[in-house]
């Protein structure tokens, strides 16, 4: 909720709701709507303009089974994959784990090129640490977390299925998921103890699909420039005007 406040000289601010229609005849709305509330009538009042959260593309209705009730819904589907309510409970955690995995990855593709630019440590780039000689080959490295990471969703798996069945950590077993709660671990995994609100919610999904996003970038920014992006970020700032995306695309 976007909230501006201000004073006027009026003595009445009638309220005012702006509607259009968008794409279609229906009546649909615009994705922000303005409301000027009066505070008081007065010869000096104040008056709020709020802006309600909307759909994620104007004058589009949200499908009936997303009712703003889950962490960052803003009604987008447009294939329709969540409507069967048990696809739904799936692909919310699928989004969850993905997003974790995307800000780990981004931190650790970005990181370690920065430092090492810097000369506080010496690794390889991100897309050369395949090539680098670690204490087993690359095969039994897959084959290990292969199996790991098997284990964990087959463990998420049992959970949503059956809520509460799989909610204990098989080693640090003090802690659990909270009743009715899935993919919000807690415990060891959130050392700081920050509480599983909406809001908590809304800023993780939020990092997440940004990260996922900027996970993306990278690939495709490798593949076209063979850099990355720090050092992209570089070459960039040394000559604004000509190191540019058109340039690249073109060939300059």
């Amino acid at each position: 909720m976007v909230a501006v406040t201000a004073q006027t000289s009026l003595s009445v601010i009638r309220p005012c709701v702006t509607r259009t229609r968008f794409l279609t005849g229906s009546s649909g709305k615009l994705n922000r709507e303005l409301a000027v509330k009066p505070a008081a009538a007065a010869s000096v009042g104040s008056f709020k303009v709020e802006a309600k959260k909307g759909e994620w593309l104007p004058g589009l209705a949200s499908p009936s089974y997303l009712d703003g009730s889950l962490a960052g819904d803003n009604g987008f589907d447009p294939l329709g994959l969540a409507e069967d309510p048990e696809n739904l409970r799936w692909f919310v955690q699928a989004e969850l784990v993905n997003g974790r995995w995307a800000m780990l990855g981004v931190a650790g593709m970005l990181l370690p090129e920065v430092l090492t630019s810097v000369g506080i440590i010496n690794v390889p780039k991100w897309y050369d640490a395949g090539k680098a000689q670690y204490f087993a080959s690359s095969s039994t490295l897959f084959v290990i977390e292969f199996i790991l990471f098997h284990y964990v969703e087959i463990r998420r798996w049992q959970d949503i299925k059956n809520p509460g069945s799989v909610n204990q950590d098989p080693i640090f077993k003090q802690y659990s998921l909270p009743p009715n709660e899935v993919g919000y671990p807690g415990g060891i995994f959130n050392p700081l103890n920050f509480a599983p609100s909406l809001e908590a919610k809304e800023k993780e999904i939020a990092n997440g699909r940004l990260a996922m996003l900027a996970f993306l970038g990278f690939i495709v920014q490798h593949n076209v420039t063979g850099k990355g992006p720090f050092d992209n970020l570089l070459q960039h700032l040394s000559d604004p005007w000509h190191n540019t995306i058109v340039q690249t695309l073109s060939g300059n």
